[in-house]
């Protein structure tokens, strides 16, 4: 008799350390999928590699395909294209929102997530709230989540924990604001792995969120001085009112190398307690939690001398030139992005009112037409295969203003309760010079989406008269 086949988990930000550390040990009862934007051979834990782009749902469909389980890791704290318009959060949220309609879509059975300790004092940074909203994403689409929330997370090649590495390693001084007084509860790599090991199909843990940390509370302080034992460095610290986290960011990113889009967000978050309100779920797993000191000295023995993963982010990226923007804007009541997509078409020619007309030929396809020369910019064909009530795709078939590389889209989106409306521009590669398209056609897009924001802040009036183009989509 055969044996049977493993149950399929798929981890998201499989390239992370976490999803790394975690392959190797899920491999014993699973068959472990990693996804990646880049093409992978088998190893490491992962019995394959399945190629995706997370901002494009119909990868994500094709991805999640045959799968039972699902971790995701992804925090998009930097960027994926050479100009990137919006906050890291919305970012988040689009591949959130990818991630859980095509688990839905497959018949996953549970999503785990790996999210942030909220702080004490209820007030929650950029950075922790992204994780929220995260998390609330992940819940909307029917598949059961469990939520793991961490702090700062010991292992020898996280990012937060690198950059407190090499601080302490390159300042004989450390001058310390007063940020480094706060209490925290971080976390060993190894007790992550085992947790979330130990919550895969386990039922009664559905839909629940578990505070997860170490077994003692330290300040960051305290943890750099124990960094400094396990390096074998003497170090003196010295108290300072004067760093503010606008400086400490810079500070920070200067003496240790990491980007800026990552030391920002993370320096917010340092002014606030985290610490974990219920973290039984180790005793309840039977998992002995492993003492920072312990955490830290075995985080440090980890370290290779390579760069951390997210540290790479920072260079220039190879390929076309692409732009990836997202808006926020907020929906009326009752809206949903089908009517919002209308609504574009019906305000877009009425607010440029003798520079722009919108065109709508036999194929379904809309023209953005400079009127004064009658010139075609920009053509959007509608999908309505792959939209809905809650999503409109359009796909960016030509137009003067388009080149010829990337799989160009842009849609409406509808998340976090339903009145929240993300708007998003995906792979789009100008035909303009970059530098001129980034001062000229970037800046204008983004006016133009601030003011259709506004516009939808005041209820949306609309235009007695319809335009052909905008009947053509259903209310």
């Amino acid at each position: 008799m055969g044996t049977a086949a493993k149950p399929s988990l798929v981890i998201a930000g499989a390239s992370g350390f976490v999803g790394q550390a975690l392959a190797p040990v899920l491999a014993e009862d699973f068959h472990v999928v990693g996804l990646s934007r880049s093409e992978r051979q088998p190893g490491g834990g992962f019995a394959e590699y399945r190629s995706c782009d997370l901002f494009s749902l119909k990868e994500a469909e094709s991805a999640l395909e045959g799968v039972e389980y699902a971790v995701y890791l992804v925090h998009n704290m930097m960027p994926t294209t050479r100009l990137t318009q919006g906050s890291f959060a919305d970012l988040d949220v689009v591949c959130a929102d990818n991630f859980a309609r095509a688990a839905a879509g497959a018949g996953v059975k549970q999503i785990i997530f790996l999210g942030g300790l909220f702080p004490t004092d209820g007030v929650l940074s950029e950075h922790l709230e992204s994780r929220r909203e995260v998390e609330e994403t992940l819940a909307s689409h029917v598949v059961p989540v469990t939520t793991l929330r961490a702090g700062l997370i010991l292992g020898g090649q996280g990012s937060s924990f690198q950059v407190m590495r090499r601080l302490v390693q390159r300042l004989p001084l450390m001058v310390c604001p007063r940020w480094t007084n706060t209490r925290t509860q971080p976390i060993a790599l190894r007790d992550v792995v085992q947790l979330i090991r130990g919550v895969i199909g386990k039922e009664k843990h559905y839909d629940r969120a578990h505070d997860i940390g170490a077994p003692d509370v330290v300040t960051y302080k305290e943890m750099m001085q124990l960094t400094a034992e396990a390096l074998g460095e003497r170090r003196v610290f010295i108290p300072s009112r004067v760093l503010s986290p606008g400086l400490s960011r810079l500070w920070v990113s200067m003496v240790t190398g990491a980007p800026k889009a990552l030391v920002g967000p993370l320096v917010q978050s340092l002014r606030h307690e985290m610490v974990a309100n219920d973290d039984g779920l180790a005793d309840e797993l039977g998992i002995e939690r492993t003492p920072t000191a312990e955490a830290i000295r075995l985080a440090v023995a980890e370290q290779d001398g390579s760069v951390p993963h997210a540290f790479q982010g920072a260079g220039r990226r190879r390929g076309p030139s692409l732009v990836r923007s997202v808006q926020r804007m907020t929906l009326p009541a009752g809206w949903g992005a089908k009517r919002a997509a209308r609504e574009y078409l019906l305000w877009l020619p009425r607010f440029l009112s003798g520079l722009l007309r919108v065109e709508l030929d036999s194929l379904g396809c809309f023209s953005f037409v400079l009127a004064p020369f009658n010139l075609s910019l920009l053509v959007l064909r509608w999908a309505p295969e792959r939209s809905g009530r809650s999503r409109q795709l359009f796909y960016v078939t030509g137009g003067l203003l388009c080149g010829t590389s990337g799989k160009p889209r842009f849609e409406l989106r509808q998340v976090l309760g339903g009145r929240t409306l993300l708007t998003v521009v995906h792979d789009y590669e100008p035909r303009l010079p970059w530098l001129v398209y980034v001062f000229t056609q970037a800046r204008f897009h983004s006016w133009l989406m601030y003011r259709f924001a506004a516009h939808l802040a005041l209820g949306a009036p609309r235009s007695p008269r319809i335009p052909d183009s905008a009947k053509a989509m259903p209310s």
